[in-house]
């Protein structure tokens, strides 16, 4: 009887437990292409005066057209769509956020906060084989991103077409920076030193900063690794879809007509970068190209990106880009079928071959004579650095 009387208050306690349902949502994902700071926090189920309130408050502190795609956020709301919390990473340094003024009132504020991090120096090597037969799946099995492969595979775009060349066999090893930031997924800084054995081929990178020059990357020797031009608009290795022709069946009209650039298979809103330093002559719109930016280079040549979905910030008659820097994303505006790059190129105002001619590219500028000295310490502390793993 004992026990039986000390388990009835217990039972009865759980009979009387309340559950209580939450009273508010929180959402974590990224910016889908084309939103607006407006549409994206109407999506997610604020009370529109809410939404005019934070985009006021988003006002002061940050342009709400420099939300981009696929940029994370993080947003808290009550069920009834007030807001609690909303959080935007501007970039991988520092993020936007927009809260109440105090717990419970409906006046909001906005600051732009600096993401907490430091800076690590890491190495890391691996191989292609059956199990990772690209470089994107062999630096995901050693641990890192995307990021850092197309990093990897930028430096050594002038020697290597991770398409096309790259065997089961090879190895790569490379020492980079690695900003780790608190609560957030770390990102990365320069690639200080690389290696790559392609098919019994050892070739090496440097990253060194010429005493009146810009940070490049040199062989063992001081010999420039850059071409001209990059082997392509795009980040990494695109895949050709249509070749430079002097006539080709055009997929809308129909007819047959001269193809006078190279089209590039790639995702809407891949990132679409300058072949090399220039001044854009234009960044316009027509039925025919669609979104088009057109940069002037140096020796006569003027590249040409057309069907872009969008243009990169900046993008205005004399703005100075530099090789690399992006001027727009890929789309299918104007005449186009689907999601692709057409990049043309002029040379002393005729049209050329783009691949061919970039084939064709001497190297960029080798370390001066009179910075060898500094160089060689550089490279020797590097090239220790790339015998930490075991290869």
């Amino acid at each position: 009887m004992g026990c039986g009387a000390d388990a009835s208050p217990s039972t009865s306690l759980l009979a009387r437990d309340i559950f209580l349902t939450p009273d508010t949502a929180s959402i974590q994902g990224v910016v889908p292409s084309g939103a607006t700071l407006d549409s994206m926090l109407r999506e997610h189920g604020l009370a529109a005066s809410v939404v005019n309130a934070a985009v006021a408050a988003a006002h002061t502190v940050f342009d709400p057209r420099r939300l981009r795609a696929p940029q994370p956020f993080a947003l808290e709301r009550t069920l009834d769509g007030r807001l609690r919390h909303f959080e935007y990473e501007i970039d991988p340094d520092s993020f936007l956020r927009v809260e109440p003024v105090e717990l419970g009132s409906d006046r909001l504020r906005a600051e732009v906060v600096p993401i907490p991090k430091r800076l690590e120096h890491a190495v890391v090597a691996g191989g292609i084989g059956e199990e990772t037969p690209s470089l994107f799946q062999a630096i995901d099995a050693a641990g890192e991103s995307a990021e850092l492969t197309i990093a990897l595979a930028g430096i050594f775009a002038g020697e290597i077409d991770f398409n096309n060349d790259v065997q089961p066999g090879d190895r790569f090893v490379l020492a980079f920076e690695r900003f780790v930031r608190e609560a957030r997924p770390s990102t990365y800084g320069d690639i200080t030193a690389a290696e790559f054995e392609n098919e019994g081929r050892r070739i090496r990178a440097i990253r060194f900063s010429p005493a009146n020059g810009r940070p490049d990357y040199f062989d063992e020797q001081g010999r420039s690794l850059q071409r001209f031009f990059l082997r392509s608009p795009l980040k990494f290795e695109p895949r050709v879809t249509s070749r430079y022709s002097m006539s080709r069946f055009h997929p809308v009209l129909r007819t047959a007509r001269p193809h006078r650039g190279v089209d590039y298979g790639a995702p809407s809103g891949a990132p679409v970068v300058s072949v090399a330093n220039g001044t854009v002559v234009s960044a316009t719109y027509d039925n025919a190209n669609g979104r088009m930016v057109r940069v002037r280079h140096a020796s006569g040549y003027e590249s040409y990106y057309l069907h872009l979905s969008a243009f990169a910030p900046g993008m205005r008659r004399g703005a100075r880009v530099d090789q690399g820097q992006m001027v727009g994303r890929v789309g299918a505006t104007g005449l186009a079928t689907g999601p692709h790059l057409h990049y043309g190129l002029q040379k002393n105002g005729g049209w050329v071959d783009p691949l061919r001619e970039h084939r064709n590219m001497p190297p960029g500028d080798p370390v001066p004579a009179g910075d060898m000295d500094a160089f060689r310490a550089v490279r020797d502390a590097a090239l220790k650095e790339l015998e930490g793993p075991n290869l």
